[in-house]
């Protein structure tokens, strides 16, 4: 089969070959898809294509065997997801933990990385230095000023000042 005939036999067959996947497997843009991995693959096959004599056929195959192995990718995908589900219902973050993400949102990018780095991840001031390119001066100045930055965020209006303070 020559490109010619193959541009040719793709502009015929796959609007054709995309509407029969749709009723082997209700779903049209499951169908479109595996369709267009098939010619795809039936591209890297021009010879082969034209001594079966059936390229509708081989396409269609090719395409429906694409679909179930889908499937079965999905199906291993859910019964993984399944067996490594928590037992119950996990909570979502408490108020505190949004309170400091919301506070950490204010700090420019590199105080908040260099914050999570040191408390999220429990990195030291050098291993921080090396993961980020910064000197330990630079990412000591970070933290300090990242602490101050979140004091004044997350101070909590309900208690208030000290007399005299």
């Amino acid at each position: 089969m020559t490109v010619e005939e193959f541009e040719e036999f793709y502009a015929q067959a796959a609007g054709r070959l995309t509407g029969q996947l749709y009723v082997m497997l209700g779903d049209h843009h499951e169908a479109q898809d595996v369709v267009q991995e098939a010619f795809v693959k039936g591209w890297g096959r021009l010879r082969h294509l034209d001594r079966e004599g059936r390229p509708e056929a081989w396409i269609r195959t090719v395409a429906w065997r694409l679909a179930v192995s889908r499937w079965r990718v999905r199906r291993r995908t859910a019964d993984a997801w399944q067996r490594t589900a928590p037992a119950g219902h996990v909570d979502g973050p408490g108020p505190e933990a949004v309170a400091l993400v919301e506070a950490l949102r204010h700090l420019p990018p590199k105080q908040r990385r260099t914050m999570a780095l040191h408390y999220v991840c429990d990195l030291t001031v050098e291993q921080i230095a090396d993961e980020t390119s910064l000197s330990p001066s630079t990412v000591k100045t970070h933290l300090s000023r990242g602490r101050t930055a979140l004091a004044r965020h997350l101070q909590d209006p309900r208690i208030e000042e000290a007399p005299g303070a």
